[in-house]
């Protein structure tokens, strides 16, 4: 059974903590605070611990200490209970955090399942001395908590963290890209490295700055940005922002969506930015980035490429650059499993016939029922999404009022917004569409896979129908094997975006009963 303590965090006072039963050599978690700023710790010997604190400038400034027990805790246990401390709390956003983010990775232990019921039990005890006040749900819906820089990171992950982190500080390499596939944490590793680099004193005076392509999930993170100590939301910029001077390092995530001079909305803005860095207009995003800084940390995924704007993969892979891979998933909860399975079903390789008992995978005939399903898990848990391909024209983007899309008596609208749209008020009522939900985790994902793709039985092949593709923007320029491509990126993005589950629902009738022969639902 757990057990909070609170004493006064003065070292005159501290004696008291000596001589409580768990005061020395007993594994515990402890809460240092003083109702604005937090310091969370874990010790085999807390009184030795608390003296320690009171030698330091910043810990001085706290004026109470929370030691939380249990007969059972043991230090796997107490590492992971501060680490989950860390991580809800730094976005509960009740108190300021004193701690870095260095050292929070996560592993397996005997009976941590247990453990983790315990901190859920913790968690509502602590919001009964009002230490926090949000239940746990609600911050794990969160902006801040999906892209905390206090993360757990993954075995991969810590690797190549280091090994970046060495590299950066010897200047040993001076492009740097992290593959991986979506739900591989590779936003959450460029938030992570932000903030270890900024806190870490041979690093700190770095000028560093993270490139986010997609308008969308930049004003996500920089709110998320200004809401954490050492970070600020003008540390994320668009690429066109850094052109002005000389960085020491640019981080790139969703660097597959950096522009080239194709299809551009505005090519004017693009060829005067060309013109100012001295390249032609064959110029892109990506040569901007280099020229404007000494290293770079590219995080890439070929396989999310979705319109012809976006950077060639050639153009990545003909850089002097050093690589590195993640593969441990963090977003869907079937695992790496269900990753190969949409990656193997649309690049149509041999599949054997997958299952994920433990994830809530369902294919519906009815799209009235989806729609309905989706609304119930949004009520249950929240961040529940329907999205779509882009196989109907967007009619109520220039005249409100109507619908956009309709199938079999049911009329859906498409995103009224592009910013941050997920976290909308009238998401839960539209479709989304992929340049609203990429690069964001959803609790369970809603796909409409539209008539632009269809299955021939006779040759065994998923076939691509280009006219039925409605983004204007999104072929033009394309050649006809580009857009195929495009098409096929979009779904794996959108089938990939599910947390505790992807419902489908599937216009065309043969594809729907190819995806259904290749796979057992439970």
């Amino acid at each position: 059974m757990s057990e909070i303590k609170t004493f006064k965090f003065q070292k005159d006072s501290l004696g008291i903590i000596r001589d409580y039963k768990y005061g020395r050599n007993w594994p515990v978690v402890y809460i240092i605070e003083n109702g604005k700023e937090v310091y969370i710790g874990e010790t085999t010997h807390v009184f030795k611990r608390s003296l320690q604190h009171c030698d330091n400038e910043e810990r001085r400034k706290l004026k109470n200490i929370h030691i939380i027990t249990d007969e059972e805790y043991n230090k796997s246990a107490t590492l992971d209970i501060e680490s989950w401390l860390i991580q809800y709390m730094s976005a509960e956003g009740s108190f300021q955090l004193q701690n870095g983010n260095g050292g929070l990775q996560d592993h397996n232990y005997y009976d941590k399942e247990k453990y983790k019921a315990k901190f859920e039990i913790l968690w509502e005890e602590l919001r009964e001395i009002d230490i926090v006040r949000k239940d746990l749900i609600h911050i794990r819906n969160t902006d801040l908590f999906k892209y905390s820089p206090y993360k757990c990171l993954t075995e991969d992950q810590v690797a190549v963290a280091k090994e970046l982190i060495n590299s950066i500080k010897s200047s040993t390499s001076k492009v740097h890209i992290v593959n991986g596939n979506p739900g591989t944490g590779k936003t959450i590793l460029a938030v992570y490295l932000m903030k270890y680099l900024k806190e870490q004193k041979d690093t700190k005076h770095l000028d560093v700055g993270l490139v986010i392509p997609m308008t969308s999930l930049r004003s996500t993170l920089k709110r998320v940005f200004s809401n954490i100590k050492g970070l600020k939301a003008s540390m994320v910029m668009g690429p066109n922002e850094i052109t002005k001077k000389k960085y020491d390092l640019l981080i790139v995530d969703e660097a597959h969506r950096l522009k080239r001079r194709v299809n551009l909305s505005s090519y004017g803005s693009f060829d005067i930015t060309n013109k100012q860095l001295g390249f032609d207009k064959n110029g892109t995003e990506l040569d901007w980035i280099i020229k404007s800084s000494r290293q770079q940390i590219l995080f890439y995924d070929k396989n999310q490429r979705v319109k012809p704007t976006d950077i060639d993969p050639e153009k990545i892979s003909g850089l002097n650059s050093k690589h590195y891979n993640l593969s441990s998933q963090l977003r869907v909860n079937a695992g790496e499993n269900f990753i190969y399975f949409i990656q193997d079903l649309f690049d149509q390789r041999p599949l054997k016939y997958y299952s994920f008992p433990d994830y809530d995978f369902k294919i519906y005939e009815d799209i009235h029922k989806m729609i309905e399903d989706i609304k119930q898990r949004d009520t249950e848990c929240g961040l529940s999404r329907v999205v779509a391909g882009y196989a109907w024209p967007w009619k109520t983007k220039k005249v409100r009022g109507g619908y956009d899309i309709e199938i079999d008596g049911l009329e859906l609208v498409w995103n009224s917004t592009s910013k941050d749209w997920v976290n909308s008020p009238n998401a839960i009522n539209e479709v989304g569409c992929i340049h609203t939900v990429q690069g964001y985790d959803l609790n369970y994902v809603g796909v409409i896979i539209g008539p632009e793709l269809s299955y021939d039985e006779a040759n065994n092949k998923i076939i691509v129908y280009p006219k039925k593709y409605m983004d204007i923007n999104g072929k033009r320029s394309a050649s006809p094997d580009e857009l195929e491509r495009y098409i096929i990126n979009i779904y794996k993005t959108l089938l990939t975006r599910g947390i505790k589950g992807t419902y489908i629902y599937i216009v065309d009738k043969k594809l729907a009963k190819y995806f259904k022969s290749r796979i057992s639902e439970k």
